[in-house]
């Protein structure tokens, strides 16, 4: 269980008499295995927690037992508000210093048996930042977040891989958005819902004026709308079988842009190790260039102008490399 969802279960099972577990992963977002592994994880840790069925039955904490507020200043509060961010994000916003401090009062204030286990936090550590890193970009959440919550226009200079140079833009922030482990600003434009990634950002300021974003909008509403229509105005679908000793790899890349085809019946006999039928969906046919790491892995079957994209890709690349000739 990640500190941030600890919290806030916590406070749900604090504030309220009883709670479903359906209720308890909605506001959380996890699924109901989640819940009750973070419910199981609650009572091996000695905190008094039960379940009733029925309709009248329902979670609980028995009363005293839960999260101590007043032992936390307003911005340790604050930052273990934020929920879904690992060790790395909380980083990137500078909210580690007050996350861990908040969570150190919470487990002091915990009566400890003589014979409980050691805390998680003291033999289990998490970096989740990559091995090697190239250079950070200028513009990070940590800097750009006061600003944010301020409430001002900004002025970005993006530098959008589409354009030749980057280009000076007003937009009207509603916040910072993680997915996938890159950080994007939320914000309107002309109006228009948009998603700047961060390190395309190449300077900024604010505008001395308030932002002017849509009525009744917020940024998890923008966000995913953003994300859904992303997912699903990509104009390419490439069918392909994909070795099975890839097939891992590829979703682990693609994601739900990858979509399994080889719905296989459990009682139906084991098919040939031939490899998975699957459906890859890409914006623009220039990006089926992600296909080329897979090598003879992965096996294009269509549509006929992406087998031909890919046949030139990997000509160019060939003659790229060819031996020099010989004086």
């Amino acid at each position: 269980m990640t500190p941030d969802r600890f919290f806030s279960l916590m406070l749900l099972l604090t504030s309220r008499d009883a709670v479903t577990t359906q209720e308890l992963a909605s506001a959380l977002g996890v699924s109901l295995r989640t819940i009750t592994r973070d419910l199981n994880w609650l009572r091996d840790a000695g905190l008094p927690v039960t379940a009733q069925r029925g309709r009248l039955g329902g979670v609980t904490m028995l009363p005293g037992s839960g999260v101590d507020l007043t032992r936390l200043t307003p911005g340790e509060r604050d930052h273990l508000s934020l929920t879904g961010l690992d060790e790395r994000q909380r980083a990137e916003l500078d909210a580690s210093v007050e996350s861990r401090r908040a969570l150190s009062k919470i487990a002091a204030a915990q009566p400890r048996r003589v014979d409980e286990l050691l805390p998680l936090t003291d033999v289990v550590h998490v970096d989740s930042r990559p091995w090697s890193q190239g250079r950070a970009s200028d513009t990070t959440p940590a800097s750009l977040i006061g600003a944010v919550r301020r409430g001002r226009r900004l002025r970005i200079e993006y530098d959008s891989p589409r354009a030749s140079c980057p280009r000076d833009r007003v937009v009207d922030p509603y916040g910072l958005f993680a997915k996938a482990s890159i950080w994007y600003l939320v914000a309107d434009r002309a109006r228009e819902p948009r998603m700047y990634r961060l390190e395309r950002i190449t300077a900024w300021k604010e505008v001395d004026q308030p932002r002017r974003i849509r009525e009744h909008q917020t940024l998890a509403t923008v966000a995913a709308a953003l994300v859904d229509q992303w997912e699903h105005d990509h104009a390419i679908e490439v069918s392909a079988t994909i070795d099975q000793t890839q097939i891992e790899r590829a979703q682990r890349i693609f994601g739900r842009r990858l979509v399994r085809d080889d719905h296989e019946d459990a009682a139906a006999p084991a098919r040939p190790a031939t490899g998975h039928k699957v459906t890859i969906r890409f914006l623009r046919l220039e990006d089926v260039r992600a296909l080329l790491p897979f090598g003879s892995a992965i096996t294009v079957h269509g549509p006929t102008e992406a087998r031909a994209h890919l046949s030139d890709l990997a000509t160019a690349l060939a003659h790229h490399y060819a031996p020099s000739p010989t004086s």
